[in-house]
């Protein structure tokens, strides 16, 4: 499943966030997402102060909507901001990014259900079809749009606003597009739809719902590999 994050870029004074840089806006949360994808990226590491000045100037905004940012990802887990001294970055938690993915997948599950129970009855020959076009697919945005696509049909007919409030309060780890970042997780999605359909055309909304969980736990191993890989979990004493 897709984190659901938007892209946006960086500045050249920040590594290889260069490649894309950011529109220039006030708005907290583009800027949080690109603090995010810094620390994806290993710009900014465990242990470091962020350098507030420096993203301000890179991204062509106050240092307001950065502090703003930053209470944002302080709120989420990324950084401890510490009075006086600044903003610093958290080392992550392998079993923190598998329940981030766990909760996904009771979330959706939950919405599965409830979507069987209230939804129009087109709901499964939607899902088909959105299935098809995924399995067929072969560029990373067209899978993440249509990743967005069959979750959304599906929260959209479990008619729930407490479910919505729920998925708005959890955060995008990987920023940019998810099955560029993670490949390995597209095998896991075409088989995790296909299966949450199959339970969804019978009607058992909770096998629906089991699957759902099987799909992110999954999902959420090879996100946690893949920090892994990039360090992301190493706690290192390194103060900017």
């Amino acid at each position: 499943m897709s984190d659901l994050g938007g892209r946006r870029d960086g500045d050249s004074s920040h590594g290889s966030a260069s490649s894309s840089r950011i529109v220039r806006t006030s708005s907290s949360e583009h800027i949080a997402l690109y603090i995010r994808r810094l620390i994806f990226e290993g710009t900014l590491r465990p242990g470091m102060r962020v350098p507030q000045d420096a993203i301000a100037n890179d991204l062509g905004v106050s240092r307001i909507p950065v502090r703003e940012a930053l209470i944002i990802l302080e709120r989420e887990g990324w950084v401890t901001i510490e009075m006086h001294r600044g903003a610093f970055i958290n080392s992550l938690d392998e079993r923190a990014v598998v329940d981030h993915y766990e909760l996904f997948g009771l979330i959706y599950g939950f919405a599965a259900q409830r979507a069987l129970a209230r939804s129009k009855e087109d709901l499964v020959g939607n899902l088909k079809l959105i299935l098809e076009e995924f399995r067929k697919a072969s560029d990373p945005e067209d899978m993440q749009r249509l990743s967005i696509a069959f979750h959304g049909e599906i929260v959209d007919s479990a008619a729930s606003p407490r479910i919505n409030v729920a998925l708005r309060a959890m955060s995008a780890l990987v920023p940019g597009n998810f099955f560029a970042a993670v490949p390995a997780a597209v095998d896991i999605e075409r088989k995790g739809l296909a299966a949450i359909v199959r339970a969804m055309k019978r009607g058992d909304g909770s096998r629906a719902a089991e699957e759902y969980g099987k799909m992110m736990r999954r999902v959420g191993e090879r996100v946690a590999q893949l920090f892994k890989e990039r360090g992301l979990f190493e706690a290192e004493a390194v103060i900017a």
